[in-house]
C-alpha cells in the first residue's frame, strides 16, 4: 500500500527507443499443468514442444519465453529439449493462502510468428502444517449449576494447509463430565464446543482440566493440543447480552491507524463483579490479531494495521463479553473493505524489437501486458500513444497488447522515434 493522504498519479508511463520489425498475432488452446508444493527445483513439468507440435529446437528458432504476471521466475524453459522446468520450490501457502485450487497462470510467447499460449500450473498441497491453537491453556469458569446439554464455545486451532490436510474435527481425552463437538463457520473454518453432560458440584470438584486435539485429515493425521482449565463457580444468574447480535461496517482501506471501526457494546443484568462487562477477540484469526484491536473496557474496536482491499476485503470478528462471574455472551462484526483507486497500472514488456524495416506497414515492434490492482472501474485500464506518430496500439488476449507500424516508414526521413506508451 501507498502512504494514506496523497493522491497518486492513474497512469504508469515507459518510454521504448525503436528503429523498426515484424510479426503476426496467434492464439492457442490453453493447458492446465499440476506439481505438488516443496517439490525441488529443476523437476519437469512438461515437455513444452511435445505439448505445442513443435519440433526439437523450434522454441529457441521462434523466441519462446515464459511470461508470469509481475515478472515471477517460477519456471525454466529448455529451448533444445523443450522441456518446461521448476526454478524454484513453490510454497502453496504463501502463493495462494486459503485459496484452492491455488492456480498460477502463465503465457508461452514465440516471437517468431508471434503466438501467445495461456497455461496454467495447479500447485497441489502437502500436509505440512500441523493445527495451532493460539493459547496453549484455555481457562473457562462455568457455574455449578450449569444444566447438563449447555455447550461452550471454545477458541479454535488454525492449520495453513487446505482441502483434506487442513483440520478436521476435535477430540478430548475421555472424563466424565464433557464432550466435544467440532463445527464449521460460514467461511469453512471448524471450532471447537464443549458440551456438560454431568452436573458439576463445586464442593466435590471445585477444578477440572481437559486435553483438546485438534487434528487434520492427513495421513498420517497432525495435531495440535490446548489444555482447558475450567473453575467451577458459585451462582451468577445473568449472561452479558450485545446490543446488537450481528455489527456491519464499511471503511476506507485508506483509513488512517488508531481509527475506531465500530462500537461493541453489552450489559448484564447482575450487580457488582457479575455486572461488570469485558470485552476480547474471540475465534479470530492471526490475521484480525493484527489488523484490529479490541479495547476491552469500551468496546471499541480500532484499526492498527493499514488495510488493502486488494488482498482483503472482507474480515468476519466474533467478539466476546464476559462478566466477574465467567459468563459470557458473543456478536459478529463484518467489516467490508471499499476500495479505493490506490494503485497505478503496471505495464510488463514480453517483446521488444529494434531496428524494424522501413517500407513495411503492419510490423509488430512491441509486446506487453498492463494490469491494475484495484477492481472495478479502479482497475479498469486503457493505453495510448501519441496521435501523430506512424504506429498503433492494438489489444490482444489476456490485457495484452503489440504496438504495430501504422504506415511504411523511411529511414532517410527519420531514422528513430522515441514512443511513450501512457
Amino acid at each position: 500500500m501507498e502512504a494514506r493522504g496523497e493522491s497518486f498519479l492513474r497512469q504508469r508511463q515507459v518510454l521504448f527507443l525503436f528503429v523498426f520489425l515484424g510479426g503476426s498475432l496467434a492464439g492457442s488452446e490453453s493447458r492446465r499443468y499440476s506439481v505438488v508444493e516443496e517439490t525441488e527445483r529443476g523437476y519437469l513439468i512438461a515437455n513444452l514442444a511435445k505439448d505445442l507440435g513443435l519440433g526439437v529446437g523450434e522454441l529457441a528458432v521462434r523466441g519462446a519465453q515464459v511470461v508470469s504476471k509481475g515478472n515471477k521466475q517460477h519456471f525454466q524453459l529448455n529451448h533444445q529439449t523443450g522441456d518446461l522446468l521448476l526454478h524454484e520450490k513453490l510454497d502453496r501457502e504463501e502463493l495462494c493462502g486459503p485459496t484452492e485450487p491455488c492456480i498460477l497462470h502463465f503465457q508461452i510467447l514465440l516471437q517468431t510468428p508471434l503466438q501467445f499460449i495461456t497455461n496454467e500450473l495447479q500447485v497441489i498441497d502437502v500436509n505440512d502444517h500441523s493445527p495451532v491453537f493460539f493459547e496453549n491453556e484455555i481457562q473457562l469458569k462455568l457455574l455449578e449449576n450449569t444444566p447438563p446439554g449447555t455447550i461452550i464455545p471454545l477458541e479454535n486451532a488454525e492449520d495453513s494447509d487446505v482441502g483434506r490436510n487442513s483440520l478436521q474435527n476435535y477430540t478430548i481425552a475421555p472424563n466424565s463430565h464433557f464432550h466435544v463437538l467440532t463445527r464449521s463457520r460460514r467461511d469453512g473454518r471448524k471450532y471447537p464446543q464443549l458440551v456438560l453432560d454431568k452436573a458439576l458440584d463445586r464442593e466435590e470438584q471445585p477444578e477440572l482440566i481437559l486435553t483438546l486435539t485438534a487434528l487434520d485429515g492427513g495421513s498420517p493425521p497432525r495435531s495440535g493440543i490446548a489444555q482447558i482449565h475450567i473453575l467451577v463457580l458459585d451462582i451468577n444468574d445473568n449472561a452479558p447480552e450485545f446490543t446488537q447480535s450481528l455489527y456491519e461496517v464499511q471503511i476506507l482501506e485508506n483509513s488512517p491507524i488508531n481509527s475506531v471501526i465500530v462500537t461493541v457494546s453489552a450489559s448484564d443484568l447482575d450487580t457488582g463483579n457479575f455486572g461488570t462487562v469485558s470485552y476480547a477477540f474471540f475465534h479470530a484469526s492471526e490475521e484480525i490479531r493484527k489488523t484490529f484491536q479490541l479495547n476491552p473496557i469500551t468496546g471499541d474496536i480500532l484499526l492498527v494495521k493499514y488495510l488493502n482491499y486488494e488482498v482483503m476485503n472482507t474480515y468476519e470478528v466474533d467478539i466476546e463479553a464476559k462478566d466477574g462471574g465467567g459468563l459470557s455472551g458473543e456478536t459478529t462484526v463484518i467489516v467490508q473493505v471499499v476500495d479505493v483507486n490506490d494503485n497505478p497500472p503496471e505495464l510488463t514488456l514480453s517483446s521488444i524489437t529494434s531496428p524494424i524495416p522501413e517500407n513495411s506497414p503492419e510490423t509488430v515492434v512491441a509486446v506487453f501486458s498492463v494490469s491494475d490492482l484495484d477492481s472495478g472501474d479502479n482497475g479498469r485500464i486503457m493505453c495510448s500513444i501519441e496521435s501523430n506518430l506512424p504506429f498503433i496500439l492494438k489489444p490482444s488476449i489476456e490485457n495484452f497488447y503489440t504496438l504495430v507500424t501504422n504506415t511504411a516508414l523511411d529511414r532517410e526521413t527519420r531514422a528513430q522515434y522515441n514512443i511513450t506508451i501512457t
